[in-house]
């Protein structure tokens, strides 16, 4: 008899009270509809986000590659959040010095870490509002301060 879900004229109040409650099973609409994903995110949902540079650390890379991966420590200015972001290319962390304003951005795999480089999410993208590309590529030079 019963076909599981309520039919009638009447029914609609219960259908849609039932699918909005049977939502929150969902776990993507769990992380988008609780709105603690933005929370813990450092960037606050923005694509970019400046800092100031605290230190510079090298990260040893996962088994089985053996390298350090060079790395800064940057401390955000809109929220003061403490991250480490990548240092991307040969010798570029050389055109970085701490207390550096720095342009950071995500790395790729939205809030994970990339390839064997355990941790790290974020990359270094301009550096005292020049482009660490054009540094690397000698087409800039970093301004006297």
């Amino acid at each position: 008899m019963g076909c599981g879900k309520p039919r009638g004229i009447r029914a609609g109040r219960k259908l849609k009270v039932h699918r909005r409650t049977q939502r929150w099973a969902d776990k993507l609409y769990n992380k988008r509809h609780l709105g603690t994903a933005l929370k813990a995110n450092p960037f606050g949902g923005s694509s970019h986000a400046k800092g100031i540079v605290v230190e510079k650390i090298g990260i040893e890379a996962k088994q089985p590659n053996s390298a350090i991966r060079k790395a800064v420590r940057v401390q955000l200015i809109k929220n003061g959040k403490r991250i480490a972001a990548f240092v991307p290319r040969d010798g570029c962390l050389n055109f970085i010095e701490e207390n550096d304003e720095v342009l950071v951005s995500g790395f790729g795999r939205s809030g994970h870490a990339v390839g064997d480089i355990p941790g790290v999410r974020f990359k270094v993208v301009k550096v005292a509002s020049v482009s660490l590309l054009a540094l690397y590529k000698e087409k800039k030079e970093k301004p006297r301060v």
